[in-house]
């Protein structure tokens, strides 16, 4: 028997904004400082239903969504995520995945998945299908930035929220990451996981040093401690790093091939994606079990609250990373973010699509961009 047809279900509506947000405190990794960050956000409308996706990007990200990606998904059936989304990595052929493309279509992409899921009356964790009640989240901050005192302090607040991992940054001053290593274990006792991050900041022998020293002060996890982009270097850290060290990158994978690549060189312990990045839900759903492939840790890069549902729903997850700047936005800008409970994170089963809605009136004081399609433009007049 034939199968029946629906009608379908025509996006009418693609909405793009940016925001940007002054961090709390001036703040530095490894290789860069920064004193705000941008959100863009997009918003897609059909059959009644709106559905919202993000990025952490510049607002170069906005002008591609307005310009050039919302005449794509404009009149597209909603049902089609996929189709879409090959439409969109279709249509920046000659501009260049990596980067800005491809955190434009991570926004697109995510707000897609978010409508397909409130078109159903579905959680995205339902929608997608679930694979665990919630996901581990580990504390992230511990800028280069931060005197002692306050390193400590946000290390021990997120151990005694019940995080049983924390993450600090290193690099700036590599003479002083030893002593701040050490003091960061004093914060958060034994019982609890530390990590660093370099952000690539050292030479491949002066990581080799590091590694064997942060081991004294029981450093689980050493986050890109050379550049990401050098696999042969990431390959001899995690070859020779102390035992029961795991070597971590990928939250610069902006594509498959990438991820493929980074696995297939036995560089990591840990592949990191991040959808806000990599192409959305739909290339971090094909990341993680292209990582499952090479039976390796699976873990998402900052925006909790974008990631949560697609982290369970993704069978080889470990865990995901609490980003301070993130969580601070997020809570800021939607009703519904995520909170960690006792160290996770569990999606809202009684709200559909991300659980997310968007608190327009206390973002609007920090836009910076908007473009509003043609339908919005006529519903406002």
């Amino acid at each position: 028997m034939a199968g029946r047809s629906r009608a379908q279900i025509t996006i009418d509506r693609l909405d793009v904004s940016a925001y940007t947000v002054p961090t709390d405190f001036p703040e530095s990794d490894g290789t860069l400082a920064w004193d705000r960050t941008t959100l863009v956000l997009v918003e897609v409308s059909a059959g009644g239903e709106t559905g919202l996706g993000y990025t952490y990007a510049d607002t170069a990200a906005a002008l591609l969504i307005g310009d050039k990606l919302a005449e794509r998904v404009r009149g597209a059936d909603a049902m089609d995520v996929p189709r879409i989304w090959a439409s969109l990595v279709a249509d920046v052929r000659n501009l260049g995945r990596p980067g800005v493309c491809s955190m434009a279509i991570s926004a697109v992409d995510t707000a897609l998945w978010d409508l397909k899921a409130r078109l159903a009356g579905l959680p995205l964790v339902s929608l997608l299908g679930r694979a665990h009640d919630g996901v581990e989240a580990y504390g992230s901050g511990g800028f280069t930035s931060y005197s002692i005192k306050q390193l400590q302090k946000q290390l021990r607040g997120w151990a005694s929220q019940g995080m049983r991992a924390v993450k600090m940054k290193i690099g700036t001053h590599p003479e002083e990451d030893l002593e701040r290593v050490r003091k960061a274990r004093e914060a958060v006792g034994d019982s609890v996981e530390l990590y660093v991050d370099a952000n690539g900041a050292y030479s491949r022998k002066q990581a080799l040093e590091k590694a064997r020293r942060f081991a004294d002060y029981g450093v689980t996890w050493f986050e890109e401690p050379v550049p990401a982009d050098d696999l042969d270097g990431l390959r001899l850290i995690r070859d020779h790093a102390p035992p029961g060290m795991d070597i971590a990158a990928g939250e610069y994978c902006y594509d498959l091939p990438t991820f493929r690549r980074m696995l297939e060189s036995g560089a990591v312990d840990v592949q990191q994606a991040d959808a806000s990045r990599c192409g959305g839900i739909t290339e971090f759903m094909r990341a993680g079990a292209l990582t499952a492939a090479h039976s390796v840790r699976f873990s998402a890069h900052t925006a909790p609250s974008l990631h949560v549902n697609a982290c369970c729903s993704s069978l080889p997850i470990s865990n995901v990373e609490y980003f301070h700047d993130h969580v601070r936005i997020e809570h800021m800008f939607f009703d519904g973010a995520a909170t960690a409970v006792d160290g996770v994170l569990r999606p809202d089963l009684s709200r559909p699509g991300m659980g997310l809605e968007f608190k327009r009136r206390d973002a609007a004081k920090y836009k910076v961009y908007e473009k509003k399609s043609a339908e919005a433009r006529r519903l406002a007049a």
